[in-house]
C-alpha cells in the first residue's frame, strides 16, 4: 500500500515536472523577446527616426488588421483535437494548414486589392505586400501546436529563440552599415522564413513528414464550426489593436504613426504579464468553484486586487522616468513619445483587469459576453479616434486607447445582469476596496 502511495506520487511529480519544463520553453522564449525587443527594437526604432518607422508601423498594422483569417483561430483548438486523437495527427495537421493557407490567400487577395486602388508610397505598398506573403509561411505553425499537443514546446522554441538572436545580429549590421527601411522588412520576413525551416527540421527529425499530411472537408468543418467565435474574436481585438495607427497614418503623418508606435510598443511591451499569471491561477481558480462559491469568488477578487496592483507598479515608473527614459532610448527626434506613453501606459490596468475577466467569462461559460465587450469597446475606439486624432492629434489617440479599454474591459459588463458580478469586483480592486478591507480585518483580528 505504502509502495504504491509511492509509486503514485513520483508518476505525478514527474508528470508536474514533465509540464513544468515544457513551459519553462515557451517563457523562456518570451522573456528572451522582451528583452531583445526592449534593447535592439528600441536602436532599430531610433535608427530608422518617426518618418520610416511610421512607415513600417503602419504597414504592420495594416497586415494585423488581417491577421485573424490567416490563423482561423484554430491554434488551442488543434492542440486540443491533436491530444483528443494522436492517431489522427496527419489528417488534423494537414486540414488545420489547408485552412490556414486559404485564410493567407484571403487576405492577399485583400492586401493587393488595397495597394491597386489607395495612393501610399510605393514603399509602403512594397512592405505591406512583403508581409502579407509571410502569413504563408506562418501557416507551418501547425507545427508548432503538434509540439505542444506532445509536451516537447522547445522543439517549437528553440527555432525560435535561434531566429531572435540571429535577426538581432542581422538588425545590428543594418543599422551599422546604414541600411534603408526595406532592408529590416526583409530581416521580419527572413525571421518568418527561418523560423518555418526550424519547425520543418524539428519535425522531420522527429520522424514524421508534411507529405504524409491530408485534408479532410469534414475535420475542416468540424474544426471551423468550434473556431469561429475565436476568428470573430481575434478580428473584433487585430481592429481594436491597431486601428489607431492605421487613422494616425490617415489623417496626420507617417512620422506621427512613428511617434504614437514608439510609445505603444513601450506600453504594450508588459501585457505577457497578465495573461502568465492568469493562466497559471486559472486551474485554482477552477477548483475552487468546485469546491466552494465563496472561496472561488475570494480567489477571483484577488486575482484582480493583483492585476490593478501589478498595472500600478508598472506605471507609477513610467511617470516618473518617462521622459528621461525616452530621451535615452529614441533620441531628441521622438520628442512628442514620452507624453504618449504617459497616456497611453495608465490603458495597461484595464488591459490587465481584462484578461483576468476573461478568465471569469471562461469559468462562468459567458465566452459570447466577452465577445461583445470587446466589440463595444472596438467601436468606441473607433469614434473616438475620429473626433480626437483631427483635433488633439496622438495624444487624442492616446485617450481613446485609455478610455476604450476600460469600456470594454471595465464598463460594458455592468450592462448584462449575468456579468455585473464581475464588474462589481473590479469595481472593488480598482478602488482598493476589499485591499482596504482585508488590510482592515487582519488589524482587528491582532
Amino acid at each position: 500500500m505504502v509502495l504504491r502511495k509511492v509509486a503514485g506520487l513520483l508518476k505525478n511529480k514527474k508528470g508536474f515536472l514533465k509540464y513544468l519544463k515544457n513551459t519553462s520553453w515557451l517563457m523562456g522564449e518570451k522573456v528572451i523577446r522582451l528583452l531583445i525587443a526592449l534593447t535592439v527594437g528600441v536602436m532599430v526604432t531610433r535608427y530608422l527616426g518617426p518618418q520610416k518607422f511610421g512607415i513600417l508601423s503602419y504597414a504592420q498594422s495594416f497586415v494585423g488588421l488581417f491577421a485573424a483569417f490567416s490563423s482561423l483561430g484554430l491554434g488551442d483548438i488543434l492542440v486540443r483535437e491533436l491530444v483528443k486523437s494522436k492517431e489522427n495527427d496527419k489528417v488534423l495537421l494537414g486540414t488545420a494548414f489547408g485552412l490556414q493557407t486559404l485564410g493567407s490567400g484571403v487576405i492577399m487577395l485583400c492586401l493587393l486589392t488595397f495597394v491597386y486602388f489607395n495612393d501610399n508610397e510605393p514603399i509602403t505598398n512594397k512592405i505591406i505586400l512583403i508581409l502579407g506573403l509571410t502569413t504563408f509561411l506562418q501557416s507551418f505553425g501547425v507545427i508548432t501546436r503538434y509540439f505542444n499537443s506532445q509536451v516537447k514546446s522547445k522543439f517549437g522554441a528553440i527555432p525560435g529563440l535561434v531566429g531572435v538572436f540571429l535577426s538581432a545580429g542581422i538588425k545590428l549590421i543594418c543599422i551599422w552599415q546604414m541600411a534603408p527601411l526595406i532592408y529590416f522588412v526583409y530581416i521580419l520576413a527572413f525571421d518568418v522564413f527561418f523560423l518555418m525551416v526550424g519547425q520543418l527540421y524539428f519535425y522531420h527529425v522527429a520522424g514524421n513528414s508534411i507529405f504524409s499530411w491530408k485534408f479532410s472537408f469534414k475535420t475542416a468543418k468540424g474544426l471551423l464550426s468550434d473556431s469561429w467565435p475565436l476568428i470573430l474574436s481575434s478580428i473584433v481585438i487585430s481592429i481594436y489593436m491597431k486601428v489607431d495607427q492605421i487613422m494616425i497614418q490617415e489623417i496626420m503623418d507617417n512620422s506621427s504613426v512613428g511617434q504614437y508606435s514608439a510609445a505603444v510598443r513601450l506600453s504594450e511591451a508588459w501585457y505577457f504579464i497578465p495573461t502568465i499569471i492568469c493562466s497559471s491561477l486559472f486551474p485554482a481558480i477552477i477548483n475552487a468553484k468546485i469546491k466552494s462559491n465563496t472561496l472561488y469568488l475570494s480567489r477571483l477578487q484577488n486575482l484582480y486586487d493583483l492585476m490593478v496592483i501589478l498595472g500600478l507598479a508598472i506605471i507609477l515608473p513610467i511617470l516618473i522616468f518617462g521622459d528621461w527614459a525616452i530621451l535615452l532610448l529614441y533620441g531628441e527626434a521622438f520628442d512628442q513619445t514620452s507624453s504618449v506613453l504617459k497616456i497611453h501606459i495608465w490603458a495597461g490596468v484595464f488591459v490587465f483587469l481584462g484578461v483576468a475577466n476573461q478568465k471569469w467569462f471562461i469559468s462562468e461559460n459567458l465566452q459570447a459576453y466577452n465577445i461583445i465587450c470587446l466589440g463595444l469597446g472596438m467601436v468606441t475606439n473607433v469614434i473616438l479616434n475620429l473626433f480626437l486624432i483631427p483635433k488633439y492629434g496622438i495624444y487624442g489617440a492616446a485617450f481613446a486607447t485609455l478610455i476604450s479599454q476600460f469600456v470594454a474591459s471595465v464598463l460594458t459588463p455592468v450592462v448584462f445582469r449575468k456579468t455585473r458580478p464581475s464588474f462589481f469586483m473590479m469595481l472593488k480592486s480598482l478602488f482598493f476596496i476589499s485591499v482596504l478591507g482585508r488590510v482592515l480585518k487582519n488589524k482587528s483580528s491582532i
